[in-house]
């Protein structure tokens, strides 16, 4: 099964649009460092994640130290996106994140980098949520004032899981 580092933002937003338990009935393991779990989802709803079979890893040493290779290089990024980076790279695992410049950076490490809308996407292909879940889901995530998401993709996903619906009431 493929693995799937997660930042703090894709796990936020999932839970905005109450897709959680879709998203953990993908085919792929949801994982989180360590750092990042203690610092920003431990009190804040870690333990519903790791029911759903998230799985908290720790880097080594080296891991470490590129983590915080990272920071110094792109001071903007959070330690734990650094962690988060660092962990999908030792591993070979895709990373998953709404930073931009987490993904510019993981583009530059040439690591596969997705964010929710390509989860939904899977959700969608997989069937492990329907048409108005994830309509309703992205409603919800693009509304919030703090979403991120490009607007041109949040339309043609609305519209398309709209399409959807229309047909399944014909």
């Amino acid at each position: 099964m493929k693995a799937l580092v997660s930042d703090t933002s894709v796990l936020v937003d999932l839970e905005r649009g109450s897709l959680l338990d879709a998203a953990f009935r993908l085919p792929f393991e949801f994982v989180v460092p360590d750092l990042l779990y203690e610092r920003e989802l431990k009190g804040h709803g870690g333990e519903r994640l790791l029911e759903r079979g998230m799985r908290i890893a720790e880097l080594d040493g080296d891991g470490v130290t590129q983590a915080l290779n990272y920071r110094r290089r792109r001071p903007a990024l959070s330690l734990p996106d650094c962690f988060a980076l660092a962990l999908a790279v030792r591993g070979h695992w895709i990373l998953l994140t709404g930073d931009a410049e987490l993904r510019r950076l993981a583009d530059a490490e040439r690591v596969d980098c997705h964010g929710v809308l390509w989860l939904m996407d899977e959700m969608l292909n997989v069937a492990s949520a329907s048409a108005r879940q994830l309509h309703d889901g992205l409603e919800a995530i693009s509304t919030h004032p703090r979403c991120r998401l490009p607007r041109g993709e949040v339309r043609a996903r609305l519209t398309r899981y709209a399409a959807l619906l229309a047909d399944m009431g014909k």
